[in-house]
């Protein structure tokens, strides 16, 4: 067919629910002579898709919806700067403050805001380069006692990449007087740790970055277009910048239709939940009781995540925890950004 993608809008309206993906997938097989990757649908058919969806099955004993509230607007980020929130995480060294940054084009840089959305600063990431950024994470690293930032240049929409990188860098202390900066007078960081990240099994597409707050150790969610399931893939805590091999640790599968299309995520402060999300919503995977501890943390990728609703978001693609564990806040893409909360229900933690 000479004109599969408005093809493909069209049945988006038409199909519901599998159909839709049979359809998708045979209009893909009619560009594959020509060797066209199967076309990501767009943000409009994945929220009209998930917004038809069945209740998702809970896991027994456990409810569909996290213990969450219901989401709240609390800001607009003021920094006009920042035109594709495609990352979150909250500050571990400045308390109430917050990192994002930019998708694709806007340069290595890091924005840093209040929960009200007011500026706060802009810092260039020493010895970096911004071919795809997709992901922020606060963890620990290699100095004892150091907060660090990692920010995952990971995405590869042509899965063309033999290596994506994060860059590791020691965050910054911000002042008040930070926030006289800007993306064309930014503070600069210390120079950035380089890490080369490989996948065992071939090139990935990947937004979702997340890193453990006691080990250190690192995760990339993998984004699966067509309604896939995710891969989870592992770096254990890197000690130096170096070429590394990831493995292979867990896949997961979102409650809705597009189950594989994870634009985003992070873990929890105490190490025992996990929350992704996609373009419309949130879904948090949580270990059992008392569970946490770093070595038995892969298990929680084997659990039923619950929904958590993230309210209206155009593009979502940032999603993080609080510095306390206690909210989940959320951005997106396109102008004007929201800053969005949804706080934990002190009867169910």
């Amino acid at each position: 067919m000479a004109d599969a993608p408005h093809t493909r809008k069209q049945l988006a309206a038409l199909l519901p629910g599998a159909a839709l993906l049979l359809a998708a997938a045979a209009l893909s097989a009619c560009g594959g002579a020509t060797g066209a990757r199967p076309k990501a649908p767009s943000v409009e058919e994945v929220k009209q898709q998930n917004n038809t969806r069945p209740a998702p099955v809970a896991a027994q004993g456990e409810e569909a919806r996290a213990p969450y509230g219901l989401p709240a607007r609390i800001a607009t980020l003021e920094d006009e700067a920042v035109r594709e929130s495609s990352g979150l995480a909250a500050s571990r060294r400045n308390p109430g403050l917050f990192w994002t940054h930019n998708d694709s084009g806007a340069g290595p840089l890091l924005h840093a805001f209040d929960r009200d959305g007011r500026r706060r600063g802009v810092w260039r990431v020493a010895g970096a380069a911004a071919i795809d950024w997709e992901d922020v994470a606060a963890g620990p690293g290699p100095q004892p006692g150091r907060q660090y930032l990692y920010v995952g240049d990971i995405g590869d929409n042509e899965r063309r990449r033999a290596e994506v990188v994060v860059y590791r860098v020691a965050e910054p202390e911000i002042t008040l007087a930070d926030a006289q900066t800007s993306a064309r007078a930014p503070r600069e960081t210390e120079p950035a740790e380089v890490l080369r990240l490989r996948y065992p099994d071939g090139a990935h597409d990947a937004e979702a970055l997340l890193v453990h707050p006691s080990s250190g150790d690192l995760y990339v969610v993998t984004k699966e277009i067509g309604g896939g399931t995710a891969g989870v893939y592992k770096l254990a805590a890197p000690a130096a910048p170096s070429v590394y091999t990831l493995k292979r640790v867990g896949e997961v599968r979102l409650p809705v239709l597009f189950g594989g299309l994870v634009t985003g995520g992070d873990i929890s402060p105490d190490g025992r939940r996990v929350v992704l999300c996609d373009y419309t919503g949130g879904y948090e995977f949580s270990l059992p009781g008392g569970g946490g501890g770093a070595a038995e943390f892969d298990g929680v990728w084997g659990r039923a995540p619950l929904t958590i609703d993230l309210g209206e978001r155009r593009q979502g693609e940032a999603v993080c925890y609080a510095a306390d564990g206690e909210s989940v806040f959320a951005t997106s893409e396109k102008r004007p950004a929201p800053l969005i909360e949804v706080r934990r229900e002190a009867s169910k933690k």
